[in-house]
């Protein structure tokens, strides 16, 4: 660590959760204890400052005020908004235990897969419009790529803490998926227009990494490779732009 690095307030095998958004999120959705608060003593009432201390105070977290100066020496994304949390970390999940999950609760499984995201901002974008689409678990590799960081999930602001990011092989969990009877859609250039291809069902939908496409091992287990059709001779989108609209087109089919 470099001395003028900011030292994390949360303890070590803690999460630190940073902003109202993301606090506020895991506090009231309750899928793992917040143990501490740290709030700049100088915050003006604000409605969802109110709602979070209000949530806190039902559930017993310690809260504490300290002056912003302090806040910002402990920041690890820049971006606090005035309040910073410690809490437990999240629940973790297979595939196979999410996938029965899902069936369990008469759902169709809704997956989506993205291999090797290697921008933060990006990942948290994923989460949080998978969090819009009623997605069961996002699923990137074991190694390769950004986990689950404070500024993942400040970006995804309560996306991590309502779909359950897993991290397993890309290939093996496609394999678990497609026994279980889930249709797999990579995204891909050069693929059939994705509004032409049913994604109504159980469905996986596996997009690439920023730099890169779906690999062939990967483009070999999909039912159909589709594409989002650009104009102005525009040639990719943005991974989270992409995955967002794929999103939101397997809804549309599914009303």
């Amino acid at each position: 660590r470099r001395d003028n690095a900011p030292r994390p307030w949360a303890r070590r095998g803690m999460d630190q959760l940073e902003g109202r958004n993301v606090v506020y999120e895991a506090l009231s959705r309750a899928v793992r204890p917040v143990t501490r608060i740290l709030l700049d003593e100088r915050t003006r009432p604000h409605p969802k400052i109110s709602r979070i201390l209000e949530v806190a105070s039902t559930q017993g977290v310690q809260i504490h005020r300290a002056p912003r100066e302090k806040l910002d020496a402990h920041s690890l994304t820049g971006v606090h908004n005035g309040i910073l949390a410690e809490a437990e970390p999240l629940p973790d999940w297979s595939v196979t235990a999410r996938l029965n999950a899902c069936l369990d609760a008469g759902e169709d499984p809704f997956f989506v897969l993205v291999d090797e995201v290697n921008y933060e901002h990006n990942l948290g974008a994923i989460l949080r419009s998978a969090m819009g689409a009623g997605v069961h678990a996002v699923v990137i590799p074991t190694r390769r790529g950004k986990g689950i960081t404070p500024v993942v999930q400040r970006v995804a602001m309560g996306g991590a803490e309502a779909v359950p990011v897993i991290r397993e092989a890309i290939p093996a969990s496609l394999k678990v998926l497609r026994r279980a009877g889930v249709r797999i859609v990579g995204a891909d250039m050069g693929g059939e227009t994705l509004w032409d291809v049913p994604m109504s069902g159980p469905l996986a939908i596996v997009l690439g990494g920023e730099d890169k496409g779906v690999t062939h091992t990967v483009r070999d287990r999909c039912d159909a490779i589709v594409s989002v059709p650009l104009a102005h001779g525009l040639d990719s989108l943005n991974v989270s732009v992409t995955a967002g609209i794929l999103m939101y087109e397997k809804v549309r089919q599914s009303r």
